[in-house]
């Protein structure tokens, strides 16, 4: 099958991007033709998503391709998918994309993506998301069915992460630095934190993987989420975590088994939780290691991959 990929990036740490990138690389090694459309955007926060649109509309007009199945990673790709030819469109979503926009830009921003979202949702053949809570929020909010099918962690992206020796009282952060993610609730608690806070915010993967795996504590802040991959790296690194109960991350942490969950914007639990941990070498391997049995389980590729495969060949 001939299929394209639309995303405004495939490379970097995390987010929707790298994972498309390996579900390219999962399709081609089962024989499948696969295609990343390489558009520009201008890296300024504002213009970023409305110039990769732009840009790749121009693009996809002057593609006279046809594809059997073209994929959109975001809802910005959705405005190139309009417009590729294709037999079958699928458009995939991680996070409520209208309240995302509320909450980085403004009230009015996310109001007006609101209005249009529905229409834009059906522009693709089949929607899809790594998120139940997604696939729930939509289903109620627009009438919309989701196919739920979850981002694989590949345990072979990790061979290369040298062994390191463990820096107790190490609590890390790997994600961007942006609001919506609460770095700025983690650094206001900082100087009560029983311990040194390491903060991966812009460095390259395997650099990120090394410092957590080295630290003691996880912790991720934010005040949205869809489905977050850095947890499911510390689970496989067994490194426990500490977690805001946002969007679907109790999908991941179920409180006092996998990990610790908190009410989002509460910096005093937070912070508690975080010095408990610190001081609880036994809790901390229970949860580790529960942590880690649970993702080996349950998102791996070998359980995975055939549900991408069914998405693109039914």
């Amino acid at each position: 099958m001939k299929i394209l990929f639309i995303s405004p990036t495939f490379s970097g740490a995390g987010g929707i991007g790298p994972h498309a990138f390996r579900v390219s690389e999962k399709l081609s090694q089962e024989g499948h033709d696969i295609e990343l459309m390489d558009t520009p955007h201008i890296p300024i926060k504002n213009l970023k998503n409305v110039s990769f649109s732009v840009f790749g509309t121009l693009k996809a007009l002057s593609n006279s391709k046809t594809y059997d199945v073209v994929h959109a990673w975001n809802v910005p790709s959705a405005f190139i998918m309009k417009h590729i030819k294709a037999k079958k469109k699928i458009l995939s979503i991680h996070g409520i994309y209208s309240e995302q926009v509320k909450m980085l830009h403004s009230k009015l921003a996310g109001s007006i993506v609101t209005s249009k979202e529905d229409q834009v949702l059906d522009w693709a053949d089949v929607l899809t998301t790594d998120s139940k809570y997604v696939q729930m929020e939509y289903k109620k909010k627009l009438g919309k069915d989701f196919e739920y099918i979850p981002a694989p962690l590949d345990p072979k992206r990790f061979v290369n992460i040298p062994d390191v020796k463990k820096n107790q009282k190490q609590v890390v952060y790997v994600g961007r630095d942006s609001f919506e993610k609460g770095t700025d609730i983690l650094k206001g608690i900082e100087s009560k934190i029983d311990g040194n806070v390491k903060y991966c915010t812009s460095l390259p993967w395997n650099k990120a993987m090394e410092i957590l795996k080295a630290s003691q504590v996880f912790v991720l802040p934010s005040r949205a989420e869809s489905i977050p991959q850095s947890i499911k790296e510390a689970f496989f690194l067994k490194i426990p975590v500490i977690a805001t109960d946002v969007g679907g991350v109790h999908e991941l942490v179920t409180n006092n088994k996998t990990g610790l969950l908190v009410a989002p914007n509460n910096s005093t639990e937070l912070l508690d939780k975080i010095n408990y941990l610190l001081n609880n070498i036994e809790l901390c391997n229970t949860l580790a290691n529960n942590a880690y049995e649970f993702i080996t389980k349950n998102f791996s590729w070998e359980a995975l991959l055939p549900k991408y495969i069914k998405l693109y060949e039914s």
